[in-house]
């Protein structure tokens, strides 16, 4: 450390620093030091603790030292610092931070911003004068690298920030950004000692395995030490749990939420400024309306936040709220991040975050200086969720935080990326194929993976060998591939990125004003006349014309919320170990082994539930997994508690029915949720002490799994992804509308192609893979079943529904198309039955 204090960059930067009432961590010291000696690693802090210092500071410090005399006159020194963030809202605050040093260091550097809404102008004059910073998405780094003669723009090159890297790693657009590092290094290091290339990064599980991902290329090129630098920064968060007045013996899933809506309203008011975070963005608009009609006099203090909403609006509400000019945003995982620079007092969590990292993250928005107490609120949406609360502070306190899991050999990533330096100045794969395998997503490529892509790309591969259009790229004469169509490059260039998601329609006033965007799915189910919410508004449908949903505003009170796809979370491995542990507190504190005092309120809160659980059933301890069997007017249940996430459970719902079939035919219907799972037959259902264990053995488990579910069926619909990402599907020029269903029509086209004329094609494998590992979560699914095959397997036979079976059932409610009116009505029967 001494070498760095004794530098003149850093006396000027501590000077600064000291200004401003602030000084140096040791951490960022730590990560200065190593910056200087040209060294790489991952920074790790409590979020708002000044990580982006950490890297930043360091390359300004380096500057310095190297030019001591001329320092703040120097211009136009080519790119110094690349920094690569996940969020496109994130990089004016990031921009508008490090540009308030630079003029009090009075430098002459200049920082750029280079992203989707990056005008042409703006772009042609960072390619004449290259800004010594610029923030960039991984979409645009890759756009950067289908330019001719990009080597020059990253020569310059010093050190290399990759911002929040816990969100990319476990996506595609982690991986998407390990490819661009392992040409831009090289790049950089030429002619000079190397390029320092950090990652910056909160809450995860497996920091040390996130390094090794994130700075392979490093790893391999060169013998090299990396280094994680930890701050050691106490971080104190309190959860304030929101107890209804009265605990529903028999609690179900969403309704709670709303009616515990007025206890917040205290809150809301008692804060200069609160987010209130939503999983869902059907719920968000709900709850917006809600506290609109509750507290009409937070009209123009409270304003709603999620993807779907027009971009101009997402900035002021930002702005809005750091200015303090809204007291409240309801909002979506929109909020989770840009913490540093847009701190709040407050933050509601409503509902389950479904993960440790996610409520911490979200928890971080608050008490953002070092040293301050992050505070949340956890809103239940129904009163078996308060169990999740008491296991989210066991986490918190025991800093128990879930690990991503890196993904390895995306072939349409891979493909997508070949085809982007194709379209630049082209590769020779000799020359490229290390570089590939430089990086941990491609080191177990095999040669002969690397031939099929070559052929796919250049000659359409076995089954498309007679089409054009998928002869992408041509060879030179001294072997370089290249894509000289200016038609298909341009193509390229338009879907450069990873993130597929339905067809989005744009919602549009008659007057022409933009509203927001709404999927196509939902929109084709709508009649002329039908009032849906969006942005907080109601609208009434008015019709479709090009490429916008027109609508007018509407005085009606009978709307449809919106829902948008993949809306459901499934509860992290972690938070499902930690529930069933506090289950098993539940247990001790109804038996009688663990007083009232000594349990959390929430628990104490719930004695009532579970003491009615106990009555009828069984509480289960984490040794044990319960399994019900009850008999009522709509047939035979059997209900089953793993505790290990709607995901898994959907997987295993159908394994277990499928195990169950081979005994005696039958059929089911399948409902669950993050707890665990029904089978509902009209005919008993053969399982007892006998073959119950039976049912969780790992053995033919790939096997029975194919079997269990139409795997075909979910391979194609993971197809239609990987087909726009890898570009053998065209998903249309910007302002043309290319429907969903057409999208999938063609990739199912080419689908059926590949099943019948290419079996052991690299992408309808990579199909058939990600369904296993990603959608079924097959590794869990298989940890899980041998966790329960190892436990205690408790068979009850309840006379009627017990409190951990009815919310299952409500769920299950859903498959008879009830409206949520006739939904309500029903629930309420069934409670008051259940309660006599």
């Amino acid at each position: 450390m001494c070498m760095l204090q004794n530098t003149i960059g850093y006396r000027i930067v501590t000077q600064w620093m000291h200004s401003k009432g602030l000084k140096p961590f040791a951490f960022q010291e730590e990560t200065w030091q190593h910056v200087l000696k040209t060294e790489s690693g991952l920074v790790n802090a409590p979020t708002g603790c000044g990580k982006t210092y950490a890297v930043f500071l360091g390359s300004i410090i380096r500057f310095i030292n190297t030019h001591p005399q001329s320092y703040q006159q120097l211009k136009y020194n080519g790119l110094q610092l690349l920094w690569i963030t996940p969020l496109r809202a994130l990089a004016k605050d990031i921009a508008r931070a490090m540009q308030e040093v630079i003029t009090e260091l009075n430098m002459s550097w200049e920082v750029g911003i280079r992203n989707g809404d990056t005008t042409i102008a703006e772009r042609n004059r960072q390619k004449k004068n290259t800004p010594e910073i610029l923030i960039i998405t991984p979409e645009s780094l890759h756009l950067l690298l289908a330019q001719k003669n990009n080597h020059s723009f990253f020569a310059s090159l010093e050190t290399i920030a990759i911002d929040e890297w816990h969100e990319l790693m476990g996506s595609k657009r982690g991986v998407q950004t390990e490819l661009a590092l392992s040409r831009i290094i090289p790049i950089a290091a030429h002619n000079k000692s190397g390029v320092s290339v950090w990652g910056i990064s909160a809450t995860i599980g497996n920091l040390e395995e996130a390094k090794e991902v994130l700075l392979s290329p490093l790893h391999r090129s060169k013998l090299i030490e990396t280094f994680v630098i930890q701050a050691n920064l106490p971080k104190q968060t309190e959860i304030i749990s929101i107890i209804p007045d009265e605990i529903e013996k028999y609690p179900w899933a969403g309704h709670l939420g709303i009616k515990l809506a007025e206890k917040i309203v205290p809150i809301i008011e008692q804060s200069n400024t609160t987010l209130i975070f939503i999983n869902t963005r059907g719920m968000s608009e709900m709850w917006y309306q809600t506290l609109l009609n509750i507290a009409p006099q937070l009209a123009g203090a409270i304003a709603l936040h999620h993807g779907s909403i027009e971009q101009e609006l997402r900035l002021w509400v930002e702005e809005s709220l750091h200015t303090k000019k809204l007291k409240a945003v309801v909002c979506t995982a929109s909020l989770d991040l840009g913490v540093d620079f847009r701190p709040v007092d407050t933050v509601i969590q409503v509902g389950s975050p479904k993960g440790i990292s996610r409520f911490l993250q979200r928890a971080g928005r608050s008490g953002h200086q070092p040293g301050d107490t992050s505070k949340i609120y956890f809103l239940p949406t129904h009163s078996l969720e308060l169990v999740e609360a008491a296991a989210l502070k066991k986490a918190v306190s025991s800093r128990i935080i879930e690990s991503k899991e890196p993904l390895v050999l995306c072939f349409d990533v891979l493909m997508q990326y070949m085809c982007t330096l194709a379209v630049g100045d082209g590769f020779v794969p000799e020359q490229l194929l290390p570089e590939i395998r430089s990086t941990y997503s491609f080191s177990e490529i095999t040669d002969t993976e690397w031939k099929e892509i070559l052929q796919h790309l250049s000659t359409g591969g076995t089954a498309l060998q007679h089409y054009d259009d998928y002869k992408k790229i041509e060879i030179t004469d001294d072997g370089v591939y290249t894509i000289k169509n200016r038609r298909m490059a341009m193509r390229h260039r338009m879907h450069i990125g990873t993130i597929v998601s339905d067809a989005m329609l744009k919602v549009k006033l008659l007057n022409g004003k933009y509203i927001g965007v709404i999927e196509e799915w939902f929109v084709s189910r709508l009649e002329t006349g039908t009032t849906f919410t969006l942005a907080g508004r109601n609208l009434e449908l008015v019709g479709i014309k090009d490429m916008s949903v027109i609508v007018k505003p509407s005085a009606s009170k009978k709307t449809i919320v919106p829902s948008w796809m993949g809306g459901r979370m499934s509860l992290s491995a972690n938070l499902g170990k930690i529930l069933r542990e506090t289950f098993a507190e539940a247990e001790a504190m109804v038996n009688g082994q663990l007083t009232m005092d000594n349990s959390c309120n929430e628990l104490q809160a719930l004695q009532p539930l579970f003491q009615l659980q106990q009555e009828l059933s069984h509480i289960p301890s984490d040794k044990e997994t319960l399994i019900e069997q009850i008999e009522s007017k709509d047939g035979y249940h059997l209900l089953v508690y793993p505790f290990e996430g709607r995901q898994v459970h959907e997987a295993m719902s159908a394994l277990i029915a499928y195990r169950i079939s081979r005994i005696t035919p039958i059929t089911f219907s399948i409902a669950m949720n993050d707890y665990g799972f029904e089978l509902l037959s009209d005919q008993p259902i053969p399982v007892d002490d006998t073959n119950v264990h039976e049912l969780f053995f790992t053995n033919h488990l790939l096997n029975d799994i194919q079997k269990s579910v139409n795997s075909t069926e979910m391979a194609r619909r993971k197809f239609r992804d990987i087909a726009a990402i890898g570009g053998l599907i065209f998903q249309g020029y910007p302002g043309e509308h290319k429907k969903a269903r057409h999208l999938q029509s063609s990739a199912g086209l080419l689908f059926n192609v590949f099943e019948e004329y290419e079996p052991n094609n690299i992408l309808l494998r990579q199909a058939y893979n990600e369904v296993l590992e990603q959608q079924m979560e097959e590794v869990r699914l298989r940890s899980a079943l041998n966790r329960i095959a190892g436990n205690k397997i408790v068979l009850t036979f309840p006379e009627k529904f017990t409190p951990l079976s009815f919310p299952i059932v409500v769920d299950g409610l859903n498959r008879n198309n009830l409206s949520s009116e006739k939904m309500e009505e029903r629930v309420k029967r069934m409670q008051q039955q259940l309660n006599k």
